[in-house]
């Protein structure tokens, strides 16, 4: 018994020196890049509607992981469309969308709140549940993707210190100020810790100083790896950070800049010289933790003790949306 087993390691000795060809061409080939999937992947996308409206036109682009992107253009231009069709709330009428290297044509009616729990989604109206403190307006998020008691203890506090809210969590989203109700907002959204974050107009109803602070967080959340896609009419925050810009008109990408401005027409030409040779000025609106939770604390004087003024009022969820669809 023991010739054969010389025979059979002299053989093993000698493919080791001489591997055979196929095996050689498989060495050589390089195994995939999980950076060469995109996390979005958008290919001659079209939406149109049954009035006749053009939501998208041919709209191709691709998103990578962790990257950070702005989605720009004028109201009806087809930014909150792309956010409607990542989501599944919208099918294309033609085209191709994959997230993550998965066709979404694929994925059934019946699956898509599983597929939804891979996305984070933060909206202009906040869709928070009035009856429900803080605390349990995130916690929703894990206990409806199955989070056990354990788990919920864990993260959510956590969030909370992460988003400048742990002196809120007993409070109610009418206590609240608009700055610190889209705070929760973004918590509920990464709890979870997703690896794509979509955000509607996410300081669309915010002043100056309030959507600094929102910009400080949803920056922090994309420097842990999630890609982060922002659909906003912010022309300051967008010309401060100078990330990725992707501008739409008409349903159509007139523009893909790696790091643009708000827009390139006349009057933004003066600006755009003056920045020229100045480094993006994302330092001053990204920050530490103790720089989240000092704009947090900006955002309480700004608006007193919350929800004051006769303009505001409780946000009411929306009855056919929970968080468990964001």
């Amino acid at each position: 018994m023991a010739l054969p087993a010389r025979k059979n390691s002299a053989r093993r000795r000698a493919t080791a020196a001489h591997p055979p060809k196929h095996a050689e061409a498989a060495a050589s080939t390089p195994a995939p890049s999980r950076r060469s999937t995109p996390v979005i992947d958008f290919k001659a996308v079209e939406k149109r509607y049954d009035v006749g409206a053009i939501g998208l036109d041919q709209a191709s682009f691709s998103v990578q992981r962790g990257e950070f992107v702005f989605l720009v253009g004028s109201t009806g231009s087809g930014k909150s469309t792309i956010m409607r069709l990542l989501i599944k709330e919208l099918e294309p009428t033609g085209g191709s969308i994959a997230v993550a290297g998965r066709d979404l044509e694929e994925i059934t009616r019946r699956r898509v709140p599983y597929y939804r729990r891979n996305i984070g989604v933060v909206f202009q109206d906040f869709k928070l549940l009035p009856n429900r403190t803080v605390y349990d307006n995130v916690a929703y998020a894990l206990q409806v993707t199955g989070g056990s008691r354990k788990d919920i203890r864990a993260k959510v506090p956590d969030i909370l210190r992460l988003t400048g809210l742990s002196t809120k969590l007993h409070n109610y989203p009418d206590q609240l100020s608009g700055g610190e109700q889209q705070r929760v907002a973004i918590a509920r959204a990464f709890v979870n810790h997703p690896p794509l974050l979509l955000a509607d107009e996410p300081t669309g109803n915010l002043d100056p100083e309030t959507s600094i602070g929102i910009m400080q967080l949803l920056y922090r959340i994309n420097k842990t790896g999630t890609t982060v896609l922002v659909a906003t009419h912010d022309h300051q925050m967008v010309n401060k950070m100078r990330r990725r810009v992707i501008e739409l008109s008409r349903g159509r990408i007139v523009r893909d800049e790696a790091t643009g401005l708000y827009a390139r027409d006349e009057s933004t030409r003066e600006f755009a010289a003056r920045l020229r040779n100045d480094p993006p000025q994302t330092p001053d609106v990204v920050g530490t933790p103790d720089a989240i939770r000092a704009a947090a604390a900006r955002e309480r004087r700004i608006d007193g003790d919350g929800a004051v003024g006769g303009e505001r009022r409780p946000v009411q969820a929306a009855t056919t949306t929970t968080p468990a669809d964001a």
